[in-house]
């Protein structure tokens, strides 16, 4: 005799009944469904792994060899047909390299010209995304294609006029004229305006139901709500703006002003017994890459993948 099911006369009845249906579902489906394939499962995790193992040495054979360089003496190693390890090493390289370069002048210099260009595109960025996401004005479409078209030129397109630019108005061999044509960029408004269009349209209409205005939901809502996005354009824009040589290249001509990526330009660079040292430098170059990526890399991946899951 089948037995019918009691119609609920409350919220929490219906609550209720729909998660003793579900669990019930679930439970059917479960006892239905086919029991894993053991060994097929391992063997596909293995291949994984291997695969990922596999692309991981690919990856990590350069930098490597770059290491196995620059321990090596250049002469001896040629000599010894380049093997894959390094031959009569100098461990005083490193010392060699960072005072030859004047690394620490170099680096301090390239740090603050870092800094300067990744605060003044976030602090542009987040302003012009916000317009973008949020605002509403009069060829806002039109003007967005326009930003996101400058993606398609390189720095060559603008660079002689920048220069130009720059002779004129006597910035040459300054933290201005480093600086200038950087503060803004596009792929930053593109990043965060994304993330700022995954912020539901009600929760802006609650917020000035609050009596919130522009910027303080821009700064107490939507940039909270886009940290792993605003997190992961940072990183972007560092390692942009520490891995310049073109512009620092054409913008100064004393030694004084030189970044880092310039002042590699030469070292050990017309001495054939000294090439280790270019190879030494470019390693400690890379070092406060090397640790931004480390610290950071949680938020790299959770602003690469924001807004890819739905859900």
């Amino acid at each position: 005799m089948a037995t019918e099911t009691p119609t609920p006369e409350s919220p929490q009845d219906e609550v209720t009944a729909a998660t003793t249906l579900a669990g019930d579902v679930g439970a059917t489906v479960g006892q239905l469904s086919p029991p894993r394939n053991g060994p097929r499962n391992a063997i596909s995790k293995a291949g994984a792994y291997l695969l990922l193992s596999a692309l991981s040495l690919l990856v990590l054979f350069p930098i490597y060899m770059l290491v196995v360089r620059a321990l090596s003496a250049p002469l001896r190693y040629i000599g010894a047909g380049q093997p894959l390890y390094p031959v009569s090493v100098e461990w005083d390289v490193f010392g060699r390299a960072w005072n030859q370069a004047e690394l620490s002048r170099a680096m301090g210099l390239s740090f603050v010209v870092t800094m300067c260009i990744v605060i003044a595109q976030l602090f542009t960025s987040v302003l012009a995304a916000y317009a973008f996401a949020f605002l509403e004005f009069p060829l806002k479409k039109l003007l967005f294609v326009v930003v996101i078209g400058t993606l398609l030129l390189p720095i060559e397109v603008t660079l002689i006029a920048n220069v130009e630019t720059i002779r004129a108005l006597s910035l040459l061999n300054s933290l201005q004229g480093l600086t200038f044509p950087f503060l803004a960029t596009a792929i930053g408004i593109f990043l965060i305006r994304q993330g700022f269009l995954g912020i539901p349209r009600d929760l802006r209409d609650a917020s000035t139901l609050d009596g919130y205005g522009h910027l303080r939901f821009l700064f107490k809502v939507a940039v909270p709500m886009s940290k792993p996005i605003i997190g992961s354009f940072v990183v972007i824009s560092f390692l942009g703006a520490w891995n310049q040589y073109v512009w620092p290249r054409f913008a100064t001509d004393e030694n004084a002003w030189q970044t880092v990526q310039v002042a590699l330009r030469t070292i050990g660079s017309e001495n054939p017994d000294q090439l280790n040292l270019g190879f030494a430098a470019a390693i400690l170059a890379a070092l406060p890459l090397l640790v931004l990526l480390v610290f950071f890399q949680r938020q790299i991946v959770r602003g690469l993948t924001a807004g890819a899951v739905k859900g």
